[in-house]
């Protein structure tokens, strides 16, 4: 199963056993993506966590 990177619509293969919320990285443009929907297959980019710091 594949599907298209939203960053560079590369075609990035989705491993069996990948599940919605999985973070992985484009072949391509090493991208982090989300995986979003399995069927049917969609990425977007993963939101970036920013550092807390305490604050």
């Amino acid at each position: 199963m594949d599907a298209i990177c939203p960053e560079c619509e590369a075609t990035v293969p989705l491993l069996e056993g990948t599940v919605e919320g999985e973070i992985i990285t484009c072949p391509d443009c090493a991208a982090e993506l989300e995986v979003v929907s399995i069927n049917p297959p969609e990425l977007a980019l993963a939101p970036e966590v920013g550092e807390d710091w305490g604050e």
